[in-house]
């Protein structure tokens, strides 16, 4: 059986221009957009009370106009760490934004540099900046001077390509530029901006770039269950992991990972009794917030959640379909009823 290093079992220490913080948890939630929002967030809590999580992307040109500041604003009312993930071309949004996120309780700034969605990346933003490394360390380094809370980056191996001795070559150089710049903590991507999701993370390109950095690094790409952090981290020697996907429907992931790091029983993972009632608890808390509407945001849960049991496929083909919150409730209701 794989087992953590003892290293790996303590908190991680992240310096800031202000006062060092901690990260008891080496397991960290990704930033998904349309996913992590704050009742996400919640879920993942009750198996991870301490893992640092993140609000969805937020745009600083946007923010800076008066957009999805409720993304940042809400901070003060959740417990635990939360970091702030920013993307932008903009050195000087980005320095304002981080400065809000701050004020507002950001537990870190992040910056995305990873993001292969074309109409991000098409206008610099995401991995946009990995083809414009002077603009990225400039971002960095004004980011850096403006918050004294640490400031990290999120990115990939490189723009194009698989992978392989020019792309590993290829990402050691630009997260040194990225470390030079202020980076107090760089997640990486195991896979290039032209990969995309597609074909497996390259660990061995991770394991390099851990070796030419002084900075933490975070490992991400392909972890979905907690043997898989623990061979991710064997071969990477990375300082952490950074969860993304593999919580869609299973916010349980984080904790699991985090008990393994540490030698612990792993909770179990929810039966479909559990699932079931975690899936309707979720649909009712979004529409609480976001009235019927909260119905088209939770389908995509509840699809991720309402899987592996007896009559699960026939459920979320009439769950896609139910036309309001009641019929959806009674649909899980009826599911519960029938195990």
């Amino acid at each position: 059986m794989i087992t953590a290093p003892a290293p790996l079992r303590g908190p991680l220490e992240l310096a800031g221009h202000g006062t060092p913080r901690q990260l008891p948890c080496r397991v960290l939630q990704s930033p998904l957009a349309g996913v992590s929002d704050r009742i996400f967030r919640g879920l993942v809590r009750r198996w991870a009370p301490d893992a640092l999580l993140f609000t969805e992307m937020v745009n600083a040109t946007s923010l800076e106009l008066g957009h999805g500041r409720q993304k940042v604003e809400e901070l003060a009312e959740e417990a635990g760490p939360i970091g702030v993930q920013l993307f932008d071309h903009r050195p000087a949004a980005m320095a304002e934004a981080a400065r809000r996120a701050e004020a507002a309780g950001a537990f870190l700034i992040d910056i995305n540099m990873g993001c292969p969605v074309k109409k991000i990346a098409r206008k610099g933003g995401g991995s946009g900046l990995i083809r414009d490394p002077e603009l990225a360390a400039r971002i960095v380094d004004t980011v850096a001077a403006a918050v004294r809370i640490p400031v990290t980056v999120k990115t990939r191996l490189g723009w194009c390509g698989a992978s392989g001795g020019d792309t590993t070559a290829g990402a050691v150089g630009w997260c040194r530029q990225l470390e030079a710049a202020g980076a107090q903590l760089l997640t990486l991507h195991g896979r290039t901006r032209e990969q995309g999701f597609k074909g497996s993370a390259d660990w061995a390109a991770i394991a390099a770039v851990k070796r030419a950095l002084t900075i933490p690094l975070i490992a991400n790409g392909d972890i979905n269950s907690p043997g898989d952090a623990l061979r991710c981290l064997a071969e990477t020697g990375a300082d952490g992991v950074m969860v993304g996907r593999g919580t869609m429907g299973a916010p349980w992931l984080v904790g699991q990972i985090n008990a393994a790091l540490h030698g612990q029983p792993i909770p179990p993972t929810p039966g479909p009794a559990d699932k079931l009632a975690l899936a309707a608890e979720q649909l009712q808390a979004l529409v609480a917030v976001k009235g019927d509407h909260g119905l088209l945001i939770a389908r995509k849960h509840l699809s991720w959640t309402c899987t592996g049991f007896a009559g699960a496929p026939q459920l979320r083909h009439a769950l896609m379909r139910a036309p309001t919150p009641a019929e959806a409730l009674a649909l899980l209701d009826q599911a519960w009823q029938a195990l």
